[in-house]
């Protein structure tokens, strides 16, 4: 049951958060989301990418 209270309050202090942000501010929330899964995926598969780079730039300086 404490628990659930916790929720609820937890849920009602973001919705006012929300009202407060207004709907650029959820923009920026989720442009910082996106940007924040797109560097831990980076740093994830970071020697894939570095190896798919160097491939690539091999094969265009050889000409094919």
């Amino acid at each position: 049951m404490i628990k659930k209270i916790r929720q609820f309050k937890v849920m009602k202090s973001l919705f006012k958060y929300n009202d407060k942000l207004g709907d650029d501010g959820m923009e920026m929330i989720q442009v910082a989301i996106l940007i924040a899964i797109a560097i831990i995926l980076g740093l994830i598969f970071k020697s894939e990418v570095v190896a798919f780079l160097e491939k690539t730039m091999n094969n265009l300086n050889s000409g094919f």
